[in-house]
């Protein structure tokens, strides 16, 4: 399937050849033969952030968004406020690896507003780029003081003494769907979750995970530019289950 695109007029979603506008909010969730996972968390959170700069017609939006996706097959949606539209493109899945190399960022975090979704989509595209250019698969983003925050597309968690850990509130991020999940998944199976602050060094040899909507929960297998190696997968297997177990119906 070819991706297509569908404008909002207030009642109804409209095909349209082309539109090209700055993405002022956005959001993308994985579909398979008609089940989603979290996605009242992905509409939550494109609401909010949506309403901070809008008054268009979110409810209606959202129940036309659910009739035109299909019940067969993947799909990866995303819509947008953009050009001060609602906009629904329906696209295939991109390829991805089941494992992750990552490489840190070597320049500054440029990012317009870290903590929404869209502004920063093609900037994170294009670090992510060049990370491949160093063998790596997703660029990690620090923090002036240099503590983690996360991947350019994607959210970072590991694992120490049976907690997971995620970065915390002190850095600037985006409120990752996939990475409440895992957070709810650990509380419901009796680990401890927590946040701190961290550098890539102190994560030398420990159980890492890179987070997206697209591929869910992946291993990172190396850290090209950490000097040390990441430590065995222990816990990856039933998470990935786990994960999968919570899609529902649309």
């Amino acid at each position: 399937m070819a991706e297509t695109t569908y404008v909002f007029d207030g009642n109804h979603l409209h095909l349209v050849d082309v539109y090209e506008h700055p993405i002022q909010v956005a959001d993308s969730f994985l579909v398979s033969d008609g089940r989603v996972r979290s996605l009242d968390k992905h509409k939550n959170r494109f609401n909010s952030s949506t309403e901070k700069i809008s008054t268009l017609d979110l409810e209606t939006f959202w129940g036309e968004v659910i009739k035109l996706i299909p019940r067969e097959g993947q799909v990866f949606p995303r819509i947008e406020l953009s050009g001060d539209n609602l906009v629904l493109r329906l696209r295939e899945p991109a390829e991805f690896k089941s494992s992750v190399a990552l490489w840190t960022a070597d320049e500054t975090d440029s990012r317009v507003d870290p903590t929404t979704k869209g502004p920063d989509l093609a900037y994170g595209a294009s670090l992510r780029r060049k990370s491949n250019l160093f063998g790596a698969d997703e660029a990690i983003f620090l923090s002036p003081e240099g503590y983690v925050v996360e991947g350019a597309l994607s959210s970072l968690v590991w694992w120490q003494n049976d907690v997971l850990y995620a970065p915390d509130d002190t850095t600037r991020w985006l409120p990752s769907v996939t990475r409440m999940d895992v957070f709810e998944l650990a509380n419901q199976a009796g680990y401890d979750t927590q946040t701190t602050q961290v550098e890539p060094s102190d994560l030398i040899g420990l159980e890492l995970w890179l987070l997206s909507s697209l591929s869910g929960i992946r291993p990172v297998v190396e850290w090209v530019n950490l000097g040390g190696n990441v430590g065995p997968q222990k816990h990856l297997e039933s998470f990935q289950r786990r994960l999968k177990l919570m899609a529902s119906e649309l």
